[in-house]
């Protein structure tokens, strides 16, 4: 709360040294009218763009092999672990192919195991003159052949069990889950989704700004910061400092605006990806050009809009006027476009005015 009202007041703060409040005897001795003067404002505004929470670390889960789904071991909105178990995959045939691998290897490996030992003999028996060159040649090719062939059916057998893990689905990274499209018993294709999962701990709100103001961010005005608007959120913590600011070095070329991200801090409860949010920007001074007046005194009678002006004689009429946008983010002051000139006053208490004849 305290956050958000140094915000309001750090926008404001040049508005109230030109929007005095007095107050007004009236000629009848009844009780003084509070007034306010329609000043013209030469303050920093603030602009709001419009944006999204996303998540600067989210992932589409899906699946690498072919088969049914035979286990879902979470649900939409479960925290999770890394390496957690997320869903398992029909692995049966696989199961079957690592076995038969298994298999191959404990023969090639007897058949090893016998070229060895014959390859040894025919060592013995050579030393000896009574085998020929080519019988002990022939014994080492064999011995070799087997190595060779224990090695490539290690290495199939490792492939064929790498393949089995990918019917175990877990998750790369601790976070939370944030849609399950599949259920059980739906075939998976590789490169279907499963699931989707995020960081909580790194959110940023990302917002589309004209190219004009994304040039000027580097331009801070004193007393004025970034700030990101959660509306989602309750109101004393719907206003956030972001940790950092950055704007995406390349522009849209249709809309010729540029990509602003306010990276938030990390532990923010109730803030999750797809929430509707604002990004608040300091905007440049806008001189003489603005009449503003406090939008208490803004009257709302069916389709008519006015306010109570004070006249010479102190006594306030009802006038219809055009309102311009709200000036600041909390709405204390409102912009006037017609229907008020500045230094004419305006009562700030719509009620009492009616009441004074």
């Amino acid at each position: 709360m305290l956050n958000h009202l140094f915000w309001r007041s750090a926008i404001v703060a040049g508005m109230l040294c030109v929007i005095g409040v007095t107050g007004v005897a009236m000629a009848n001795g009844s009780t003084a009218l509070q007034t306010a003067v329609a000043a013209r404002s030469g303050t920093t505004q603030a602009a709001a763009f419009d944006g999204v929470v996303e998540a600067v670390r989210q992932t589409v889960v899906a699946a690498q092999v072919a088969g049914a789904v035979v286990a879902l071991e979470v649900k939409a909105g479960d925290t999770v672990k890394a390496g957690q178990v997320l869903a398992r995959i029909d692995a049966r045939a696989a199961d079957q192919s690592a076995a038969a691998s298994d298999a191959q290897v404990v023969a090639a490996r007897a058949a090893l195991d016998v070229a060895a030992k014959d390859f040894e003999r025919q060592k013995q028996l050579y030393q000896k003159d009574y085998v020929s060159q080519a019988a002990l040649q022939r014994a080492e090719a064999q011995f070799k052949s087997a190595q060779a062939q224990v090695a490539a059916l290690l290495a199939q057998a490792g492939a064929t069990r790498t393949q089995s893990g990918f019917f175990v689905v877990r998750a790369p990274y601790g976070g939370v889950v944030s849609d399950v499209p599949v259920t059980l018993g739906d075939m998976a294709m590789p490169g279907r989704p499963l699931l989707t999962l995020y960081d909580p701990a790194a959110l940023r709100v990302t917002a589309a700004v004209p190219q004009s103001i994304a040039a000027g961010l580097t331009q801070v005005v004193p007393g004025v910061v970034v700030k990101a608007q959660i509306p989602g959120l309750p109101a004393e913590r719907e206003w956030i400092v972001p940790a950092r600011v950055s704007v995406l070095p390349a522009a849209d070329a249709a809309t010729h605006t540029m990509q602003l991200r306010l990276d938030l801090p990390p532990a923010i409860a109730g803030i999750t990806p797809g929430m509707f949010a604002r990004a608040w920007l300091p905007g440049p001074a806008e001189g003489a050009a603005r009449i503003l007046v406090p939008a208490r005194a803004v009257v709302r009678r069916a389709e008519m809009t006015g306010l109570y002006v004070v006249g010479q004689d102190g006594r306030p009429l009802l006038r219809q006027v055009r309102l311009g946008p709200v000036g600041t983010a909390a709405g204390e002051t409102v912009e006037i476009l017609s229907g008020v000139s500045a230094g004419e006053r305006v009562a700030l208490d719509p009620q009492a005015a009616a009441r004074v004849r």
